[in-house]
């Protein structure tokens, strides 16, 4: 046994060993684990069960993770991405209306459409093509819009109504009112998560390995102690309380959601502009994030060779797209690299075995499905506001001197989080981009597909005027 493991994952040749590899395939998990929770609070805002969610989402980091190991020979782990999750949850199935069936038809399509790029070689020219300060306002504005969604969930945001002023409507009047979120403290559950966030804050100061993990199953604990015996009122469920939930209600769904998404009652142009959008966001957010996850993990992994390539690249980014439709399939967002799995190459794996071991602790999770209920969104709200400050490291990679490239991406940012939608941020941010360019006489500086991309985004935003 020892000496198949040695030849098929090349444990010599990487200077490392089955118990590394054993060793650093738990810590992965365990720094991963928390989305197993997280994931199914999240896509319930989008109709779905949260038991079945959470069903899918273990079978679907299950798979992905051992496609990973056993075809790119990869420590890495893969599971439902943070940010991407939101997407789908809050503006694809929330402000855009779509069903979660149609999402998960979308969540396909990018995935096949990754594939294609994966294997024909325009991935790198694609991410070349998008300018820097763009790809990292992309990633710093998913993650204030993660970090709002947070605070939400959290219920440290109250929402009252501002009266605003009365505008004309016909013969009459109209109250323009609005809603403005006031800092509150006052529920049960704002103070649960409040702990939960001061406990999670200190795990990450001090470098506690699965200290997401460990932060939600404290909280959780704590709130259970409170609710069933203090009296607070958390929404809590002991085990058996609420079903589980049954994988065969979301398994296969995308392919219906396909041809849903494909709905022409509202016309043909809306509807391809509309497809159209929602693709180039998944696509191209699965893909940034793709890159700069496995380049940050292959460096910590060794992975990477004297000129800059990444071992076993391609199949790295194919592994990770294939997962994206299996994860479709099961019933899933977008299934991605984690950033987590560097935890684990730093804890010495080197292999896809780390990554075979992942994946069967992935699997066996399917059996923590009853203690659903027992995991109030208190304990996951404030996995995403840390999720949020990591995912702004790169706002300090920006020139915010350089107003050509300060002025999109504040842009982007901002209307990701104020204008609660993923999509229409990156649309805005591509516009102004290009915009900017033309003003300063510098147009030919601004590539093909961005200028192809800018022309459909004005295209959707003229729809959205009539």
């Amino acid at each position: 046994m020892k000496g198949f493991l040695d030849s098929f994952f090349k444990l010599k040749e990487r200077d490392t060993d089955w118990r590394r590899e054993v060793v650093g395939g738990i810590t992965a998990f365990v720094t991963m684990a928390y989305i197993i929770f997280v994931n199914p609070q999240i896509m319930s805002a989008a109709g779905m069960d949260p038991g079945t969610v959470m069903l899918a989402t273990c079978l679907a980091s299950a798979a992905g993770t051992l496609l990973m190991g056993l075809y790119a020979n990869a420590p890495f782990g893969l599971a439902p991405g943070m940010g991407i999750n939101a997407f789908f949850a809050y503006t694809l199935c929330g402000t855009m209306g779509y069903t979660w069936e149609q999402g998960l038809g979308a969540v396909l399509l990018s995935g096949i459409i990754f594939v294609v790029v994966s294997v024909t070689g325009l991935r790198s020219r694609i991410i070349a093509e998008i300018p820097l300060h763009l790809k990292k306002a992309i990633g710093v504005g998913i993650g204030l819009f993660i970090l709002y969604i947070g605070l939400k969930n959290a219920s440290l945001l109250t929402f009252t109504a501002n009266p605003g002023s009365f505008v004309p409507l016909g013969g009459g009047m109209k109250l323009d009112s609005s809603i403005i979120p006031t800092l509150s403290f006052a529920s049960d559950s704002a103070k649960l998560a409040l702990i939960g966030l001061f406990l999670n804050v200190a795990f990450l100061l001090r470098g506690t390995k699965g200290g997401m993990l460990l932060g939600i199953i404290l909280t959780s604990a704590l709130g259970c102690y409170l609710q069933f015996f203090s009296g607070w009122q958390l929404g809590l469920h002991l085990p058996g309380a609420m079903p589980v939930g049954n994988l065969s209600d979301t398994f296969g769904k995308c392919l219906s959601g396909v041809m849903q998404l494909f709905d022409i009652s509202n016309g043909i142009g809306t509807m391809l502009l509309s497809v159209f959008s929602v693709l180039i966001t998944m696509t191209i957010a699965d893909m940034f994030d793709t890159i700069g996850t496995v380049l940050a993990t292959a460096s910590r992994a060794n992975l990477v060779d004297e000129e800059g390539n990444i071992v076993n690249g391609e199949r790295i980014l194919l592994a990770d797209a294939a997962a994206t439709v299996m994860g479709a399939f099961f019933g899933t967002s977008t299934v991605t690299t984690y950033v987590e799995s560097s935890a684990g190459a730093a804890a010495g794996a080197r292999t896809g075995l780390a990554a075979v071991v992942t994946a069967l602790l992935f699997g066996g999770s399917v059996f923590l499905a009853p203690f659903l209920g027992m995991v109030p969104a208190a304990a996951t709200a404030p996995i995403l506001v840390v999720v949020g400050i990591l995912m702004s490291a790169d706002i300090g990679g920006i020139d915010w001197h350089d107003l050509e490239k300060a002025i999109p991406a504040y842009c982007t940012m901002t209307i990701m989080c104020f204008g609660y939608n993923i999509a229409d941020g990156i649309a805005v941010g591509f516009v102004t981009y290009s915009f900017v360019k033309l003003v300063v006489g510098k147009w030919q500086d601004v590539t093909w597909l961005v200028r192809v991309l800018t022309v459909i985004f004005l295209v959707r935003f003229g729809m959205m005027l009539l």
